[in-house]
């Protein structure tokens, strides 16, 4: 018999966090027949896939294991790219989707599904974000998860449903609007989407190098395809605003640069000084509430300098790509 519901998992080069997820799975409260794992590798290497494969014939062989499935894809195409994947392949009439670096509440599947029973077609499930007494930027802003609404840390879908919407749009090449974006389309095609505060999931804030937020600002082209196919759900829901401090600091950045060229060295200072005075600022805001430790004290200065440009870049980048004017 075909499973009610299948986990989908899209992994890259996570072996450690992958294991730890499926173990969370393992542990579910919903018995194993009821469920079935897919797991597909978006493109990681040959010992990561082998050493995975291992992990995971030794969990087959457990007492009441639900079945488990690997599935590999041999180039990276990214999270959306490998989720379809794993939709075509899975057998359960609802499809539940998590992250590989999330921990599963025992009953994370029953709530999901006990939501679906009582009349939803969709489900965003509840994400917890552990936090030390005093963050980092960074792990401040992957909090961000807990207020996320519909996002595949952990929600549910009926799969009759996805393949009506078309599944995931492989164009958001990077976990980032993915979910948001099957969200819209879910809510468009009359679909009724529903939380649950019930099914969780928790999602440890993973490690993160010294300037992880200048690469973080390549997410922003993707946001430019969001609005591109939802402009008005994107200023409604996603409530993002145009960073105009952003433009403002390259803005004084370049015209202080240029004036400094043509020697007119008071407008250099003056837009120097404003240039100065909206980095500090953002350092400043960064700062508070966070941790004051010298080490994270100089990754907010030095990045606050910095992400302005950088952002400015990739929302460029993105409304080039997708050929719609957004700033």
């Amino acid at each position: 018999m075909n499973p009610q519901v299948s986990v989908v998992i899209a992994t890259y080069e996570r072996r450690e966090l992958l294991l730890r997820c499926v173990d969370a799975l393992l542990a579910q409260t919903l018995p194993a027949p009821r469920f079935e794992i897919v797991i597909v590798d978006d493109g990681s290497s040959r010992a990561t896939r082998e050493q995975v494969m291992a992990a995971l014939s030794a969990r087959r062989r457990l007492r009441r294991a639900p079945t488990l499935r690997f599935l590999w894809l041999p180039a990276n195409r990214g999270p959306a790219a490998a989720r379809n994947h794993g939709i075509l392949a899975a057998r359960g009439a609802v499809i539940a989707f998590t992250d590989d670096d999330t921990l599963p509440r025992p009953d994370w599947l029953a709530a999901g599904l006990a939501a679906i029973r009582h009349g939803a077609d969709a489900v965003a499930g509840a994400v917890e974000v552990p936090l030390p007494a005093v963050p980092t930027d960074y792990e401040r802003d992957a909090a961000g998860l807990s207020n996320a609404g519909f996002v595949t840390a952990n929600c549910f879908v009926r799969r009759d449903l996805l393949g009506t919407v078309g599944g995931f749009d492989e164009r958001f090449r990077c976990a980032w609007r993915e979910d948001t974006d099957l969200c819209f389309r879910l809510r468009a095609s009359g679909a009724v989407v529903r939380a649950s505060h019930a099914a969780r999931v928790v999602h440890p804030v993973r490690p993160a190098r010294w300037g992880v937020s200048l690469a973080q600002q390549r997410k922003v082209m993707f946001d430019a395809l969001l609005y591109k196919k939802f402009p008005q759900g994107y200023r409604r829901y996603v409530r993002a605003r145009p960073p105009w401090a952003y433009y403002a600091a390259v803005a004084a950045g370049l015209c202080a640069l240029v004036n400094a060229l043509a020697g007119l060295w008071p407008l250099a200072i003056a837009s120097l000084a404003a240039w100065l005075g909206i980095g500090a600022a953002f350092a400043s805001r960064r700062l508070a509430h966070t941790s004051h430790s010298p080490r994270h004290v100089a990754e907010m200065v030095v990045t606050s300098f910095l992400i302005p440009w950088v952002s400015v870049y990739w929302r460029t980048r993105g409304a080039l790509h997708f050929r719609v004017p957004f700033v």
